[in-house]
This record gives structure tokens, C-alpha cells and sequence, in this order.
């Protein structure tokens, strides 16, 4: 195996969204924002300006900003609710949608999910009562990072919290990572722990001891691991893709492109595959790309010496519609297909779900 490149920077994410310099201006200001979200939840939890959907709401989020796995997690429950032959619709914010656009998730979950309606719109109470008023035939609606969108009553709220990045050592914003407080976890059905085979089993062990004395013992809680399924080839000039086992992977010497909110733990799970990450384009969550900065990516890869740029389904999406053959030629574009792999809690999790669509909402 070559191993001829440059080290790549430490994936390790900084601990506040400010720069160090404003940490005792970010300090000052995280009891500031404790206290908002405080008051904020105690008028939902009065059920101050909360709707209730004519059918029954199941909401997947986080407590942090930054991926967790709730893209995963929402398909794995579609495709068991379409399975059990529910029609299923998701409700999303659609983060940096243009007009007469799909935003990025939006077009992942279409491509990803045949026969699935997907309302993507900052108001999704009103995109969930337009698309009922329309007569949809839909009975039951996923709400995607819904944990904080409190204007919709959920049947179900299933908070996904990453292994790798412990939210009993973060802090709120703007000095941490957290949107509110890892005590918000009592309103919570279920806690699913994800990336769990990235860390050590007493890290997780740990983290789930945490949980339970927040929650206590009636929640659900289910541990997980990404696994990457397979892997689909891009190929310059050929119109369709390949689709390979995840062990293709083994040895290639890629580049990395991840636009997500956790690209450490997309570079970490290629190199457990046993890829090697010869570089990468650093690229914000929600990356917006050009056909310039596609061949910018594409000339990196082939300075570095890799043979493919190994992406997210989620910047596929957009990157695919800018390739020409010109574009990208002589390298190969990786696309891993992620699933959610259970450990601990899946049929729990399952029938906690379709318990709570069996019962009418009121």
C-alpha cells in the first residue's frame, strides 16, 4: 500500500463554534442561551403554539448541532413502516433550499426512497397540514430533526446522540456544541446511541449509564453502528453506476469530499474499511459546489495520487449534475450507501413506533 502522502489534518471538531479568541465572550453567554431554551420549552411543554398533525408524528433529531445519523435513521424507518404498509411522508426543514430547488437531504431521501413524499419547508407545520389538506394518502409523518422543532406534537421523539462526540462533556452554544441541554433528554421516548464501534465499550458503557440517569428506565434505548452496505462507482463516461461491496474499498487510495456535520466520521470509517485517505477538500455542512470547485476537487485527488473521491450520498446529489467528462476524467466517483446497523434495542425501538401509529392521534 502506498503511503506516500501528506498527513491529513486531525478530524478531531473544535470544541465551540467561535474562534478560541471569543471563548470568554462565548463563556458569558452560554447561561444566556440556557436560560432562553429553558423558557422556550416551558411554553411548549404548556402546549403554548403546538399543532397537532391529523395523523401520527414520529420525530427523529439530536441535541447537538452536527450529524449524528438522523438521515439513516429516518430511511431505516420509512422502509420498515412501507414494509408493515404504512405510507409514510418526512417532514424537513430543507437547510439551504433555494426556490425551485431541492436542498441536498431532500433530494437523498427521493433518490433513496421510492413511493415517499418529502415536504421540505422551514414552516413544516404548514407543509404538513397543505399536504393533508391536499388529500395526501399519507398515515403517519417522520419528522426530521424535529427534537427542537416543538410546534408540531410527536407521538414518538427519538434523539440520536453520536458516540464519538459525548454530550455530557459539551456545552450549550454558543461554547459548545449543544442546542439544549443534555437534561432535555427526559422529554425523549427513545435514545439511540450512534457510532458506537468507533469508540471504546467503556466509552459506550459510559454514555448509556448517563443516559439512564436522566431518562430513567422507561425509554427505549438502542445502540448502532454506520455500516457502509456498498459502495456505488461513478465511472467518467458512463452513464450508469457500479455498485460494489463495501470491501472495494480495501486499499484504494482516495480522496475525501464529505459536506456533512460529522466529516471526521466519514474519513474514520474509510480508513477502518481499509482505505487509504490520500487527501481530502475540507467543504462546509450544506456545501453549495460549481463546476469549478467540482474541478478543483477532481485536480486535488489527481495531485494527491488517489484514484477516486470517495463522497456522501448527500454532496452527490449536487456534484452529479455539474460532472462533465471532461470534468472528471481519470478519476472515479465513490459513493458509500449507509445504513444503520443495531446492536441493542432495535425491536424495542420498532414497536415503541408502530405502537404509537396504531393509536389515533386525538
Amino acid at each position: 500500500m502506498t503511503t506516500d502522502a501528506p498527513p491529513l489534518p486531525s478530524h478531531q471538531p473544535p470544541t465551540t463554534p467561535l474562534p478560541p479568541a471569543l471563548g470568554p465572550v462565548a463563556a458569558a453567554l452560554e447561561p444566556v442561551y440556557r436560560w432562553a431554551v429553558r423558557r422556550r420549552n416551558r411554553g411548549f411543554d404548556r402546549g403554548e403554539r403546538v399543532w397537532r398533525a391529523p395523523v401520527p408524528v414520529v420525530s427523529v433529531g439530536n441535541l447537538s448541532v452536527g450529524g449524528t445519523g438522523k438521515t439513516p435513521m429516518v430511511m431505516f424507518l420509512a422502509r420498515e413502516l412501507q414494509a408493515q404498509g404504512r405510507r409514510p411522508v418526512i417532514a424537513m426543514r430543507g437547510y439551504a433550499k433555494r426556490a425551485g430547488e431541492r436542498s441536498d437531504e431532500e433530494a437523498e431521501y427521493l433518490a433513496a426512497l421510492e413511493g415517499v413524499r418529502v415536504l421540505a419547508d422551514p414552516d413544516r407545520r404548514g407543509a404538513i397540514a397543505a399536504c393533508f389538506g391536499s388529500g395526501a394518502k399519507a398515515d403517519c409523518v417522520l419528522l426530521d430533526d424535529g427534537f427542537q422543532h416543538r410546534f408540531v406534537a410527536r407521538d414518538v421523539d427519538i434523539v440520536l446522540l453520536d458516540a464519538t462526540r459525548d454530550p455530557f462533556e459539551g456545552r450549550c452554544l454558543p461554547a459548545g456544541w449543544l442546542r439544549e441541554p443534555v437534561e432535555s433528554l427526559r422529554r425523549a421516548h427513545a435514545v439511540v446511541l450512534t457510532r458506537t464501534d468507533r469508540v471504546t465499550p467503556e466509552r459506550v458503557r459510559s454514555i448509556l449509564e448517563k443516559v439512564r440517569t436522566i431518562v430513567g428506565e422507561c425509554p427505549v434505548v438502542a445502540t448502532t453502528s454506520h455500516r457502509w452496505a456498498r459502495v456505488e462507482r461513478h465511472r467518467p463516461g458512463e452513464r450508469t453506476e457500479r455498485l460494489e461491496p463495501a470491501d472495494a474499498l480495501r486499499a484504494a487510495r482516495v480522496h475525501i469530499v464529505a459536506g456533512i456535520g460529522n466529516p471526521g466520521a466519514f474519513a474514520a470509517q474509510a480508513t477502518a474499511i481499509g482505505a487509504f485517505v490520500a487527501s481530502e477538500s475540507r467543504v462546509p455542512d450544506h456545501a453549495r459546489y460549481t463546476r469549478e470547485s467540482v474541478r478543483a476537487i477532481v485536480s486535488e485527488a489527481q495531485r494527491h495520487g488517489a484514484g477516486a473521491v470517495l463522497t456522501t450520498a448527500k454532496d452527490w446529489v449536487k456534484i452529479a449534475p455539474l460532472l462533465r467528462e471532461d470534468a472528471s476524467r481519470g478519476v472515479d466517483w465513490l459513493v458509500p450507501s449507509v445504513e444503520l446497523e443495531f446492536h441493542d434495542g432495535r425491536e424495542d425501538l420498532l414497536a415503541l413506533v408502530h405502537g404509537a401509529l396504531d393509536v389515533p392521534s386525538p
